[in-house]
């Protein structure tokens, strides 16, 4: 049998790396375009700059805040206007997908700079490509993995800790899903079964939160870049780009991808709706002692346990089936379950979590 894993082409963590962004960017060629996520936009302009003052030359986009067709579109129209010899992404998961996308689609290297270590997408060759009115409507496939990934942690250590929890609970994923693509024989994003590195490292990921999460969070909260802060951003953006990818993905984001129909979710983080697609995976397999364990650790990393704590307070028949209807509609990963998944069943686990 085939099989396989990917991984990003280099990857650079530690406080401070802002500093070399330009010196990795001139490797690639004399002109970049960099696309700052408009939630730091202000906060941030000026040190990427300072880091292109010896060059290369450098354009700065403002992200209009969605990884929507739009917003991949105009930015690769904006990289061929400067000429751009790489397009550099900087911010939250949805700038770094636009960033990915649009460097696909102009045929350019990108260099991925996460602000944030909310999720998982800053290693993936994966975009998530969301409606304008914020819902999910389609994951595209890249036909390579980021050329370079740099993660500041000084940086990440200033945002606020819910960033770094929602982090938490998207590599919380990474176990549960790879291993039921391993036991079920699923494909991984290469349309494949992973090596047997992809589930050491699936399964070394979810030890690292276990171990270094909360102590991960007390370092943010005063915003220092600790030993476990280190360990955790690893953990989040590496280990668990890695794990999903060459691993797979299953239930926990099919059922992510259904509570983004809802608009009660859509004021809350990614990582936050995926904790809950774990806990309701837990329950699809009835591994009730892991599933109190999970919650637990949920808890202790302050990641939501209930469908109320991330907005869903009246959580109606309608609203679930709507919810199912989404996860597990024809080609959904929610089918990469070792067992038949029906909407039915996604219903009764939502309603456990009530």
């Amino acid at each position: 049998m085939v099989r396989g894993a990917r991984f990003p082409g280099r990857y650079i963590q530690g406080p401070g790396v802002i500093a070399r962004l330009g010196a990795e960017a001139k490797a690639f060629g004399d002109n970049a375009i960099v696309l700052l996520d408009n939630g730091i936009f202000d906060l941030l302009k000026a040190d990427i700059e300072a880091a292109f003052a010896e060059g290369p030359a450098v354009e700065i986009v403002r992200h209009g805040g969605e990884c929507s067709e739009i917003a991949i579109v105009s930015l690769a129209d904006a990289a061929k206007a400067a000429g751009a010899s790489v397009i550099i992404g900087a911010g939250g998961g949805k700038a770094l997908d636009t960033a990915k996308a649009a460097a696909r689609d102009v045929a350019l290297p990108v260099i991925v700079f996460p602000t944030i270590a909310a999720s998982d997408a800053p290693c993936s060759a994966l975009a998530v490509v969301y409606n304008e009115d914020g819902t999910v409507a389609y994951d595209t496939f890249l036909p390579s993995n980021p050329d370079l990934v740099m993660v500041d942690t000084a940086l990440i250590a200033r945002a606020p800790a819910r960033f770094l929890a929602a982090g938490i609970g998207d590599a919380l994923a990474t176990w549960y899903e790879a291993d039921s693509c391993r036991r079920s024989g699923a494909f991984n994003c290469m349309k494949m079964p992973g090596v047997p590195l992809a589930y050491e490292v699936a399964r070394f990921c979810r030890d690292t939160i276990f171990e270094f999460g909360p102590a991960a969070l007390q370092e943010c909260d005063t915003k220092n870049a600790g030993p476990a802060l280190e360990r955790v951003v690893e953990a989040n953006i590496l280990l668990s780009g890695i794990g999903f990818e060459s691993g797979g993905v299953a239930a926990a984001h099919a059922i992510h991808h259904g509570l983004c129909e809802l608009d009660d979710v859509h004021h809350h983080l990614h990582g936050e709706k995926v904790a809950i697609g774990v806990l309701a995976g837990l329950k699809l397999h009835d591994l009730d002692d892991e599933y109190e364990r999970v919650r637990r650790f949920c808890l202790s990393v302050r990641l939501p346990t209930k469908l109320a704590d991330i907005g869903i307070v009246d959580a109606t028949p309608e609203k679930l089936s709507i919810v199912a209807r989404r996860a597990c509609r024809a080609g959904e990963i929610i089918h990469n379950e070792p067992m038949p998944v029906t909407q039915e069943m996604v219903v009764r686990v939502l309603e456990a979590l009530v």
